[in-house]
């Protein structure tokens, strides 16, 4: 998997047909902020694939993770206070994280440690 992830690759990770582009400025938006936010939080990469860099290439659970982060964002785009209609089952809570997507990234609770 290659750095950074597309859109084709979001779209394929949420089985969306590849030829409906009826959210694609949507999805798009939130793959550039989670891209960004990666970038940000995991600066330890050699993001930019430089061949002089001494950095390791982004993995595939870095890049999975962001897929599923800009998957999520966009999920929760439709219950921005956290809940969400049910039908007859009525309102269910949306949690604020995702212990898997922490797992693969590297961030909150499963951030290593830094000192100093």
């Amino acid at each position: 998997m290659a750095w950074p992830p597309t859109l084709a690759e979001l779209k394929d990770d949420k089985d969306i047909a590849a030829e409906d582009t009826t959210d694609d400025a949507a999805l798009t938006r939130r793959l550039d902020a989670v891209v960004e936010f990666v970038e940000r939080v995991r600066p330890r990469f050699n993001y930019t694939a430089d061949p002089a860099s001494t950095l390791p290439a982004p993995s595939a659970d870095l890049v999975l993770g962001s897929l599923m982060l800009a998957a999520r964002l966009y999920t929760r785009r439709r219950s921005p206070d956290g809940m969400v209609m049910m039908a007859e089952l009525g309102a269910g809570r949306v949690p604020a994280f995702d212990p898997d997507i922490e797992r693969l990234l590297g961030i909150g609770r499963h951030a290593k440690w830094v000192l100093g």
